[in-house]
């Protein structure tokens, strides 16, 4: 909303515009041929510009469909100034907004929103999984809320899990999938940089690696065995399987 100075401002400016592209439309559109004395033809205007010494310039009204562009281009405005906000604080007389048109449109949004989930509401989620109009409805909330942590293809970004495959860290039943995506997750690997010290991160980490295969110095791997077991296990199992309950992933796996 703009002050009441401005706004009369824009209202003065505007119908003054509006004016004399009416004035101006009306001027050039007078015949300003010369009267002729008795006898003689009619001469027609001229502006007074000579070229070359006997090039003219006429002083002739516009054509007629040049014209009728002019008079629709002011009509129109005319009409828009009054139903549609413009002229200052003057609203129009529809009283449209932005504002109010987004409010529409986002109910009557809701609106084809709810009728369509009001068809599969009832429905478990197993029965949700064969219906395809569900699971197209589906695919883009996906695309809309979780694609940009785990990707368009559900694969996972760095340091978010993919979906793709059988490695579930909170469990892959159908219930924990859905507390999962309701109401969240919140894990944490603590920091155990200072108690473990440089030498023993390197050891656990030796450790880890060996569980799902990879080579790693012995005299590491068995230092960290014992380091994990201590500190590691409380999350992760003795056998670090991983704990669903915590999110604590597995470790003995190629994931």
């Amino acid at each position: 909303m703009m002050s009441e100075r401005a706004s009369l401002f824009v209202i003065i400016f505007t119908t003054l515009n509006i004016a004399a592209c009416v004035w101006i439309m009306w001027w050039t559109a007078r015949t300003r041929a010369v009267k002729p004395e008795p006898g003689q033809e009619r001469e027609p205007a001229k502006t007074g510009h000579v070229w070359d010494g006997d090039l003219e310039e006429y002083n002739n009204p516009l054509p007629r469909w040049w014209l009728g562009l002019f008079i629709i281009t002011i009509l129109f405005g005319a009409g828009y100034l009054t139903l549609y906000p413009g002229l200052g604080n003057f609203a129009g007389v529809r009283g449209w907004t932005k504002v109010n048109q987004y409010e529409k449109q986002a109910a009557a949004a809701r609106a084809r929103q709810e009728a369509r989930l009001a068809a599969v509401k009832d429905k478990s989620l197993s029965e949700l999984t064969h219906d395809v109009s569900a699971m197209a409805t589906a695919k883009n909330l996906f695309g809309a809320n979780c694609a940009m942590c785990h990707g368009s293809d559900a694969r996972g970004a760095r340091g978010f899990p993919n979906l793709t495959d059988a490695d579930w860290l909170w469990g892959g039943g159908e219930d924990a999938v859905y507390q999962t995506i309701a109401h969240g997750r919140v894990g944490a690997m603590p920091a155990l940089g200072e108690m473990l010290g440089a030498e023993g991160v390197n050891e656990v980490a030796a450790y880890v690696l060996s569980l799902s295969g990879r080579q790693a110095p012995e005299d590491w791997v068995s230092a960290g065995q014992a380091r994990f077991a201590t500190i590691c296990a409380a999350c992760h199992g003795p056998q670090a399987k991983g704990n669903p309950m915590l999110g604590a992933p597995n470790l003995t796996d190629s994931v």
